[in-house]
């Protein structure tokens, strides 16, 4: 799916649409990788998807905190920004191995920064500036990824 978002209203509804679109009974966490450079509108993108699940509060990028987990009964919302990380090993000591269960959603911003040890993303999303707005690009890479974009549809 490509589209063109002119206002941050719409980049919040793709988000939106995603999080009312995540597949159930997943075995393991589902992740949705988003690429960018800085202002592209990832934490945006965020911020819609946390919105349409209830949450009510500002919505920051975790630049500095490095994690933030957002609870919504049974989903567990994990927003990850990875562009402090200066080496892949850094990752690991985060921790994020534990929340790759069942009923948790990653959002990771920057993925590219955590080398391998990121799972393969279900949704891999690309965010760019353009003259008429931001280009969005969303590819599923799962199979799970592939029920959670026709979902949105």
């Amino acid at each position: 799916m490509r589209l063109i978002a002119t206002t941050a209203q719409e980049t919040e509804a793709l988000g939106g649409r995603l999080a009312r679109a995540i597949p159930s009974g997943q075995p393991q966490a589902l992740q949705v990788q988003l690429h960018g450079d800085l202002g592209a509108g990832k934490t945006t993108l965020a911020r819609g998807f946390l919105r349409a699940l209830g949450y009510t509060e500002v919505v920051r990028s975790p630049t500095y905190t490095l994690v933030e987990t957002y609870e919504f009964g049974a989903i567990i919302v994990v927003h990850a920004d990875l562009y402090r990380l200066r080496d892949p090993d850094e990752f690991e000591a985060l921790g994020l191995r534990d929340l790759s269960t069942a009923g948790h959603v990653w959002l990771i911003e920057w993925p590219e920064r955590g080398g391998h040890g990121l799972p393969a993303a279900d949704l891999d999303i690309t965010l760019a500036a353009e003259p008429s707005g931001h280009a969005i690009e969303v590819r599923a890479t799962t199979a799970v990824g592939a029920q959670w974009l026709a979902n949105t549809r």
